[in-house]
């Protein structure tokens, strides 16, 4: 993805202009509040740009899924009293996202203040990029900016046909992700090692195909590893296992060999009888499992081995955890993953996580997001640039 022909935030002229911003607020609530406000606190820069050009700020976004109806449980007026708190200024909440709700609302604030509006996923229209909708958003701006990285995967009316009304940019969230993201992949730090985890083969497949002409070492854990051991002759016992994927797994090996890439996989594994908590648990002496068991962690020498490569490297891509890790008798390697992750960091590797669950391995192991490079707010849309999939929400800015 080349971001030369798509203007930066600050190549925009928007000083006392009424700017509307695609913001993803999409934040946990908890007892009618927000729980967790990190998404929004990442868009501060390029809210708090707004504010100090004097601009009167209208932020949209959508919260869960209500599948294109009003529903009261994902209304974003309790985000708009966390807002206030994170920029100390006025917010101003509009009831609806169009019409004359979104007007009058816009109408009443002040420069530098904040408008937010209600959700977009309350109309069916949002997710089916309609442009009459989408021109109906536009009139709430003069400018538009795009600082929702976790929706430009998306080809929805306010992150693609909303450009078609509004000129714009992207804001210094976007830009950050997309840097990281690209540099990463364009020019890397080498050795250049991309750790995949999570559960199916058929999920990443993609995204391993992309891997396997940048990398140098390919860690590969998680439920889907015993779909790479199947293919190389080990025993699985009754782990999970994608069997019409085994003939996949083997020709992404075998394009490894040939490219000379290094394929990690657990040389011995935490297993138990029942997907469990509470079952017994075994750990394997290789990376065989008996009948009967399944694999659900990889094993202490898996974790040596894997931090043993990890910190030879100088740019490391984590997307999945290497185990259940909300169980805590499986938790160990996802944790360690993470803790390697840091200590790469502190030898002065380029670290970055990518996708969700791996960002949820971090809160489970308290380890802070800034102890690592940087972590992507993406999931999917990570994922998508990675796979070098074009992204609507960023090729509709590149006019």
């Amino acid at each position: 993805m080349q971001l030369e022909n798509i203007k930066k935030l600050q190549d925009l002229d928007v000083k006392g202009k009424t700017v509307l911003v695609r913001v993803d607020y999409n934040v946990p609530l908890k007892d009618g509040k927000v729980d967790n406000n990190k998404r929004i606190v990442a868009s501060e820069k390029t809210v708090k740009y707004l504010l100090d050009n004097n601009c009167k700020v209208v932020l949209m976004s959508h919260l869960g899924r209500p599948k294109g109806k009003v529903a009261s449980e994902f209304s974003l007026a309790p985000v708009a009293t966390e807002v206030a708190n994170v920029f100390g200024v006025k917010v101003h909440f509009a009831s609806d996202c169009i019409g004359e709700p979104a007007a009058k609302t816009i109408a009443e604030a002040k420069n530098g203040e904040i408008v937010l509006l209600e959700n977009l996923r309350f109309h069916p229209e949002e997710e089916k990029n309609d442009e009459t909708f989408a021109a109906q958003l536009a009139k709430n701006g003069e400018v538009f900016v795009q600082e929702a990285f976790g929706t430009v995967h998306r080809a929805h009316a306010s992150t693609s046909a909303v450009t078609k009304f509004l000129n714009g940019g992207i804001g210094y969230l976007v830009q950050k992700e997309v840097q990281f993201l690209g540099d990463a992949l364009a020019k890397p730090n080498r050795p250049f090692a991309a750790i995949i985890g999570g559960a199916k083969v058929s999920d990443k497949i993609m995204v391993l195909n992309t891997l396997l002409s940048k990398v140098n070492v390919l860690v590969i854990g998680g439920g889907m590893a015993y779909t790479f051991l199947k293919a190389q002759g080990y025993t699985t016992g009754k782990s999970l296992l994608e069997e019409d994927k085994v003939e996949e797994a083997n020709k992404i090996l075998a394009t490894a060999k040939e490219k000379g890439v290094e394929i990690l996989l657990p040389v011995d594994h935490v297993c138990s009888t029942e997907f469990s908590n509470e079952s017994p648990v075994m750990t394997t002496e290789n990376a065989n499992i008996p009948e009967g068991q399944m694999g659900l962690d990889i094993g202490p020498k898996t974790i040596a081995l894997f931090d043993k490569k990890l910190l030879e490297c100088k740019t490391i891509f984590w997307n999945g955890p290497v185990g259940v890790f909300e169980m805590s008798n499986f938790e160990k390697g996802s944790f360690a993953i993470a803790s390697s992750m840091v200590e790469a960091t502190k030898l002065g590797a380029t670290t970055i996580i990518g996708g969700g669950d791996s960002l949820n391995v971090l809160k489970k192991a308290k380890i802070k997001t800034d102890l690592l490079s940087h972590c992507s707010t993406g999931g999917g849309a990570s994922m998508e640039f990675v796979e070098g999939k074009e992204l609507p929400g960023l090729t509709a800015l590149a006019k």
